[in-house]
Formats: C-alpha cells, structure tokens, sequence
C-alpha cells in the first residue's frame, strides 16, 4: 500500500513538473478560486474517526479470539498466518497518522486558530500509536511519517523499540493535558467529531484515561514512570480530569444506515462465522453474572447459554446448540465501537491503590465503582449492580478479581483484551487453539501479529534484527510490558 503511495507521489511529482515546462501560466489557468486548496479539519478528522473504527476498532478476528472471548465456529482455520495476513491492519495505522500529521502540518502557521482540532489529532494519533506497539511491538515510530523514501518514510524507517515507543507516547499525550489544562481553543471541530460532538472537555478526559490505561501497562518494567503518571493524574483531577462516567465512554457511534453499520453487525447480515468462547460463557455463568444476558445470546436450539472451544478440528455439530454475540453488540446498525470506556479508568484506580499508590480511592471503592459503572454501560440496573457485588463478585481484595472482572467489562476492546491476558494471564482458563498447524509447539495465544510483507520486501535490512527475535510469526519475544 505504502509503495503505490510513494509511486503515486513521484507520479504526481513528474507530471507537475512537466506540465510546468508547458505553461508557465497553468496553476491560474487551472485554479478554482472557490475550491479549498487543502482538506478542512473537520474533514479530515471525520475520514480519520471513521477509517479508526472501521479498521483499527473491534475486531472479529485476531485479538477477539486471542483473549478468550470469541470463537470461530466456521472456517477453523485459526493460527494460518503468513506476513500478509495482517498487512491491511498494519498499513492503516500509518495511513491514519499519515493523514493526522499532514493536518498538523497544515494547520502549523494557523495553530492558535486550530487548537481542538489540533489536539484531537494528536490524541488519536497516540491512540494509534499505543495500539500499534500493543499489536506488533517494535515499529517505525519516530521517523515513519517524514514522507517520502528519500526523507526516511515508512518503507524504509528505521524502527523504534517498544520501550522507547511507550514514553514517547505518554510524553505527548502530558504534554496535550497540559495544553489543554490551559484552556480551550475557539475553533469549533463539532462536524467533523463524530465522538464528542466538538465537546472538548470529553476530549481532555480522554487524553488523559488514554494516559493511565499506557502507565498501568507498564508497572511491571517501568514502575517509577507508571507511578508517577498515576499519581500526577490522581493528585490534581482539575488538571487531569479523566471519564467517570458511562455517558463519557469513548465511542463512535454509527449512523446505521449502508455503507455506514456498525461493523459487527454489518458482518452478521451475511456472515454467521463466530460464537462466544466456551470459557467466557462459562466464567459468566459460574460468576452469576449478569452481563451474560447482553453479552450473549443463549443458544437457538434449547435456550441455553453454550460456548463453543477454540480451534477444534470441526465445527459444531448442530449451530444453534451455540451462544451468538448478544444484543447490544452485533444486532444494532447504529451500534457503537469502543475506543475506551470509563470504568477501564477504575479498574486501574483499583489495582495502583492494591500496589500503596496515591490515587485518592480505596481499591475496594474503584473496584465497586468500575463493576457499577460496566453494569450500566451495559444497560443494566443498579440492583443487578449490587446484587453482583453482594455476590460472586465480591470484592475480595485481590489483583485477580480486578482482572477477571476487567476481563468482562472491557467485550468488544478486542486488542485491549488480548493486552490484558497478555499483561496479567487473566484469564487464566485460557488456551490455544486445539487444533492448529502449531499443536504441541506453541501452548499460549499469540504474543503479537506478523509484521507485513512489504516490510520483509522494502525494509529488510531495518527489520532484521526485530524479526530475529519471532518464532513461527507469532510467538518468541513478548511485549515489553508483558511481565
């Protein structure tokens, strides 16, 4: 993709300068005065959300399966990888911020006119950039959008290590919160924020969620960095005010309506490929809990709630005995994708607090809240709630409940989900696929995806020592951060 964009520029390069040797006079003959002569903001950020969710947000395959979550119950062809199996994932995290720092660029010498707009571009490009470190783990990063070959773009970018990529990221998503701490811009970005609606506040608590979610994922290795973001954000809430609650999720709404469904549920109107994993329906059931009614479907056949095993050689033997992907995520065409959601912030309170750090919260109360406030985003009451807490999910003064209740919050996150296991070995009843070409050399789920072929191709001699470091495209070196 990256080369047909180069080749595209040196296209458009060669056929500026011959028509310049033609006509001396062809921009003004050619310039409409009316017409923009660069993208509009909102423009832009509108195709950037959309290509996010489209392409970056929930996945049915890969991460959903890898967490333990969600199952193939078609086409078992799990673990068939080859270095292009995710090559379309890869080349639109560059495509994206591609795009993003060509708004920054444009919008430089206008910057105090384009403060939002400025600041949510750069959010959703460190939100690309964490997801994509969490994804392949070493990247390009800090010379991938210079542009052209010649400047050190993408195809031949020197690559950056993951613990350089993560404090990197985290220092300019403080430096954004410290921006805006300062004030609000005047420019309004409300048509192009199909998120927030131009309402920056949200924004603000974002940045700074986004910031908590990348310094829980460090402690294990980077604890003094971990620490003191927490602590720093905990320590000053007017400053660094994060989303507390259900109504300030990070989601994209769809508009439902074609091309533009939601896209679990725009996979269901031709597609029946997945089903719910038998250990997710089976930790719901044991747990009593009752985000298993929205989460799943209980099976067509008899009414039960059955999921399904990872990777067997076969498919069920009758369909309907399998749970379905619930309501409230595949059976709305104006469903949402979910970028981050408010209780994820208490669960990380939860777990900094169980550690002695300074989050202005007991465990036992972030832990309650982020149950509550999961319950609610997944429409259910405040007795379903407490009736919960009363019961099998008890607070119990553990990293693991966090973990296995974070678990369950944190469906439809599908890499976020995948972090977490690879994180904290929650959930612990996790496996392989059964059957797979990998059977008895590989026992844990995939550490990471394989890098594209173009890299292999076009980047060859940057990559070799990271790839050096895989085994089987998938497994060998873990995250950094995965301790």
């Amino acid at each position: 993709m990256k080369k047909h964009i180069s080749y595209i520029s040196a296209l458009a390069l060669v056929a500026g300068l011959c028509l310049t040797g033609c006509t001396s006079s062809f921009e003004e003959i050619n310039t409409d005065p009316d017409a923009y002569t660069a993208v509009p903001v909102n423009n832009r950020l509108t195709w950037v959300i959309r290509t996010i969710g489209e392409e970056l947000g929930s996945d049915l395959e890969g991460p959903s399966t890898y967490g333990g979550q969600i199952v193939k119950i078609q086409y078992l062809d799990y673990y068939s990888f080859s270095n292009s199996t995710y090559a379309r994932r890869w080349g639109y995290h560059y495509t994206v911020n591609a795009n993003l720092q060509d708004l920054l660029d444009a919008t430089e010498e206008s910057a105090e006119g384009n403060k939002n707009g400025r600041w949510i571009a750069r959010i959703l490009m460190d939100w690309v950039w964490q997801d994509g470190t969490d994804t392949w783990r070493d990247m390009p990063y800090t010379g991938a959008l210079k542009g052209s070959e010649a400047k050190g773009g993408i195809l031949t970018s020197a690559y950056d290590k993951q613990e350089d990529i993560y404090p990197a990221v985290m220092a300019d998503l403080k430096a954004v919160a410290d921006e805006m701490a300062a004030g609000f811009g005047s420019d309004d970005v409300s048509t192009g924020d199909q998120i927030y609606q131009g309402d920056m506040e949200k924004w603000q608590k974002f940045c700074n969620s986004l910031r908590l979610r990348m310094a829980m994922r460090i402690s294990a290795v980077s604890a003094d960095l971990a620490k003191s973001t927490i602590e720093e954000i905990c320590g000053n809430p007017s400053k660094y005010p994060i989303l507390e609650t259900s109504a300030e999720n990070c989601y994209l709404y769809w508009p439902g309506s074609s091309p533009y469904y939601e896209r679990w549920f725009d996979n269901s109107r031709t597609r029946d490929d997945h089903g719910l994993s038998d250990i997710f329906v089976d930790h719901l059931k044991a747990m009593n809990d009752p985000r298993l009614d929205v989460i799943a479907h209980p099976a067509e056949k008899d009414g039960e709630y059955r999921g399904f095993q990872n990777g067997p050689a076969n498919q069920p033997t009758e369909m309907t005995t399998i749970s379905r992907i619930g309501w409230l995520y595949r059976d709305n065409p104006s469903g949402f994708t979910p970028f981050l959601r408010s209780c994820e912030n208490y669960y990380i309170l939860a777990e900094a607090a169980l550690m002695g750090w300074n989050v202005g919260i007991s465990a036992q109360e972030a832990y309650e809240k982020a149950v509550r406030l999961s319950m609610e985003d997944n429409g259910l009451s405040a007795e379903d709630a407490e009736a919960y807490l009363d019961g099998k999910g008890k607070w119990d003064g553990t990293k693991d409940r966090i973990y296995w209740d974070m678990w369950v919050a944190l469906f439809k996150e599908s890499t976020e989900v995948w972090s977490l296991y690879r994180r904290t070995g929650i959930p612990t009843t996790n496996y392989p696929a059964i059957e797979s070409v990998w059977k008895g050399i590989h026992d844990e789920q995939p550490y990471r995806m394989p890098y594209p072929e173009n890299q292999e191709i076009y980047n060859a001699e940057n990559l070799a020592p990271y790839a050096a470091n895989i085994v089987d495209y998938a497994w060998g070196q873990k995250m950094w951060w995965a301790k």
